[in-house]
């Protein structure tokens, strides 16, 4: 190679002048990964970047620091007992040399495409960077979130009338707009025209009408071959009629009533259309909850707006002492009338709630934005997880009675079985597991009044329900900005008044808070907010109030300001778990002494059970926590999201390397249980897409265990570009959305015209952008 050839390389965008290049470059190393090569099929300009920005040319120029570390690992290598292959690289998946790929063009640094997992949590604040001076910066590869993200929509070209979609061709509703009806009503031109082609997937049988007998889609199901048929009237005209399955035969029925989406599938806390107009319009009652805040909630914790006692035994709880029961003594008449009108059940104390119990044998599925979805909690739960959560939902919204908040809150029936318990520890008092279910409700909040009066809605609508959990841990800015999640962990008194209200509507519920370590990474105070919500506050001796009852505490090992980069510090985990074993120890060695703590604030389980929370990614991480961190279980996220069996690991102790196959089947349940969710219809699919793309975001993460040097996996490692054993598994470990799109067109055919998907990361889609 010549002089000026070494140092530079032609430009792409003008050939007569060339580029320079930082540095000589030495022969690529093969152990070295190295970073993005232009594409034979990447325009000019993306071309250009990529040599100026890395130098790069035909031959593969490292970095001045990439060539440093080559030198250094040919010296390492020349060492008989230090070889560098076998050594494991912090922050990389070791994969075996067999299965790493080196061709021309190849993405070396596949792993580092997600740079965080924000996208789990959704959307942040990106503030703007000045540093620049105002002047234009070098483009770099995308980063963050793709934030006002555009799914388009998935609907029929021209709709069928609802008074068609479930009747007969012959016998249809009469529809009360007439010829000014938008939708259509000649039901062979809308099969004909404007619905899709059905879908041939799973044998061309709706999977709704498989398990119902009918489907509520009716004519608008995308399987609607499958439980139709064409008859002949008594008149000699010809019918389309929908069918009804009864009994392995078919029998084809005058009409098929929609039900509420999900019913007959199993789905649970489905609550009414008019339970939702009666919060709309503000009908729905809440006694307990506006009570509370007339005594309590209104005055804050400020000692001269304290309730005062109204009774002159002891002290007590203002609301306990503004809920009379009046005697026989009372005056008669109409006075003894209104007593009886105004009276109040008291409520349940924390020592009379439902107990609830957390040990080794109960692996708990975290409460997951956007991707905890019912569909996936249901493939967590067939797979070994013993406790599950909704999504989190906004407190105010319920309120409200919106469609989309209450929809969070439905369950299916696998998740209202009592969960494992294999009792071990003596501190837990009479504990009736058949009483005891799988499925809680997170919600978030940023006033006392609308956590109170959620909570009492959520107890009144929503039978199937194991705990009320309280966000305070959630760093999304849209929500920490209005002082809800993480926003409490820097105003404790504030979410002690909110999980003491909590206790005294939620009935035999009880109530758990999931925190962080605090706001700042420099600034740790779970330790605090621990203590304060197990032996309450100062501002308790002032109203007369005992602890907050709290029954459970998950501490997730992170800052809000850390989010999810760099590990999560069990160190400090322990640190809390330590803190809530003396206050268990405590309460047993204080028994039956003056000192003794009012048993009737304390949780009914005898003790306050404390989860940690952050990188748990195989069992070993899962009995490693238990055992050196001391904590009751572990709260499992994206480790869940990525390998859905980590709960079967954890059950059976040891590592399932899963095939392409089986993964591949799970992606088929996910959709069939998308569908019994959201509906069959086009609508229905198109959301199902969507929720399966989305889980694919991170399960394309997954590394499998067969094709790595070393274990355990870690969660954090980013692998390089990496092949499969087979096609099937790299395509399922592709990092492009596109091939995630053509997974997805396997069980739900072509995509509609106007569906979008957009990743949450941006990296995901950067060669995309780049190209324009």
């Amino acid at each position: 190679m010549d002089e000026i050839s070494r140092y530079s390389v032609e430009n792409p965008l003008d050939p007569e002048h060339s580029l320079e290049l930082p540095l000589e470059a030495n022969e690529r190393d093969e152990d070295i990964h190295p970073q993005k090569l232009p594409l034979q099929q990447d325009s000019a300009i993306t071309k250009a970047e990529k040599v100026e920005r890395h130098g790069l040319s035909d031959n593969v120029y490292e970095s001045p620091v990439k060539r440093i570390k080559l030198e250094q690992s040919d010296d390492t290598e020349s060492q008989p007992n230090n070889p560098i292959r076998g050594e494991r690289r912090k922050g990389v998946a070791p994969v075996k040399p067999e299965y790493l790929v080196f061709p021309t063009g190849a993405d070396f640094n596949k792993g580092s495409t997600v740079a965080d997992d924000d996208a789990a949590e959704g959307a942040a604040h990106q503030p703007s960077d000045t540093r620049s001076g105002g002047r234009a910066r070098k483009r770099e590869k995308s980063k963050g979130q793709n934030t006002h993200r555009n799914f388009g929509s998935s609907q029929d070209t021209v709709g069928l009338c609802a008074t068609r979609a479930n009747k007969p061709e012959l016998s249809p509703d009469e529809c009360p707009y007439g010829d000014k009806c938008r939708f259509e009503h000649d039901l062979r031109k809308y099969l004909k025209e404007w619905k899709r082609e059905d879908l041939a997937t799973f044998g061309g049988d709706c999977p709704i009408w498989q398990i119902k007998g009918y489907c509520d889609s009716g004519w608008k199901c995308r399987f609607v071959g499958s439980h139709m048929q064409e008859r002949v009237t008594e008149d000699g005209q010809k019918e389309l009629c929908l069918v009804r399955s009864s009994q392995g035969s078919n029998a084809v029925d005058a009409e098929i009533r929609p039900e509420p989406l999900g019913s007959g599938t199993g789905i649970v806390n489905e609550i009414t259309t008019q339970n939702k107009t009666d919060l709309m319009k503000r009908k729905f009652q809440t006694p307990k909850a506006d009570l509370w805040d007339k005594s309590i909630g209104s005055q804050g914790w400020k000692e001269d707006q304290q309730p005062k006692p109204q009774n002159e035994q002891g002290k007590g709880d203002g609301l306990n002492n503004n809920i009379k029961a009046h005697s026989a003594e009372a005056d008669p008449g109409e006075g003894q009338k209104d007593n009886r009108a105004n009276f109040f059940e008291p409520p349940l104390l924390p020592s009379e709630k439902r107990k609830i119990y957390f040990g080794p044998e109960t692996p708990v599925l975290a409460p997951l934005t956007t991707q905890g979805n019912l569909p996936f909690r249901r493939l967590c739960v067939e797979r070994g997880a013993q406790l599950t959560y909704s999504e989190m939902a906004m407190s105010f919204p319920l309120i409200q009675g919106q469609k989309s908040e209450w929809a969070l809150m439905r369950a299916h029936r696998s998740e209202t079985i009592p969960p494992a318990y294999l009792p071990q520890d003596p501190a837990v008092k009479v504990y009736d597991n058949a009483k005891d279910l799988k499925f809680g409700a997170q919600i978030a909040a940023n006033k006392p009044w609308q956590a109170v009066k959620a909570t009492e809605i959520l107890t009144k609508l929503c039978p199937h329900l194991r705990v009320v959990d309280l966000n305070c841990g959630c760093p999304i800015d849209l929500v920490y900005r209005t002082g809800a999640g993480s926003a409490l962990l820097d105003s404790q008194s504030k979410l002690e008044k909110i999980v003491h209200g909590m206790n005294t509507v939620s009935g035999d519920i009880p109530i758990t808070v999931k925190i962080r370590m605090g706001t700042k990474d420099n600034k740790p105070n779970a330790i605090k907010l621990v203590d304060r919500l197990v032996y309450g506050g100062p501002e308790n001796d002032n109203l007369g109030r005992e602890a907050s009852g709290i029954a459970a505490i998950t501490l997730h090992g992170r800052s809000r300001q850390q989010r999810y980069t760099k590990s999560a510090d069990w160190e400090y985990i322990a640190d809390c778990a330590a803190l809530i074993k003396d206050f268990n120890s405590q309460t047993d060695s204080l028994a039956d002494t003056a000192q003794e703590a009012d048993e009737r604030s304390q949780s009914a389980s005898g003790k306050v059970y404390f989860l940690g929370n952050g990188d748990c990614y195989s069992h070993i991480d899962y009995f490693e926590h238990i055992e050196k961190a001391k904590v009751d279980s572990v709260m499992i996220a994206r480790g869940a999201l990525i390998k859905p069996w980590i709960f079967e690991e954890i059950e059976k102790g040891q590592y399932l390397d899963k095939s392409a196959s089986e993964r591949l089947s799970m992606i088929e349940q996910y959709v069939r249980y998308g569908l019994e969710t959201w509906g069959s219809d086009e609508w229905g699919v198109g959301t199902t897409r969507r929720f399966l793309l989305e889980w694919l975001s991170f399960s394309y993460r997954y590394v499998p265990i067969g094709i790595l040097e070393h274990l355990p996996p870690r969660l954090q490692d980013r692998p390089p570009a990496w092949k499969g054993r087979n096609d099937l598994e790299s395509l399922l470990g592709s990092d492009n959305f596109r091939d995630w799109i053509k997974i997805s067109e396997m069980f739900l055919g072509p995509a509609h015209k106007d569906f979008r998907f957009e990743p949450k990361h941006k990296s995901n889609s950067y060669e995309i952008e780049a190209e324009g």
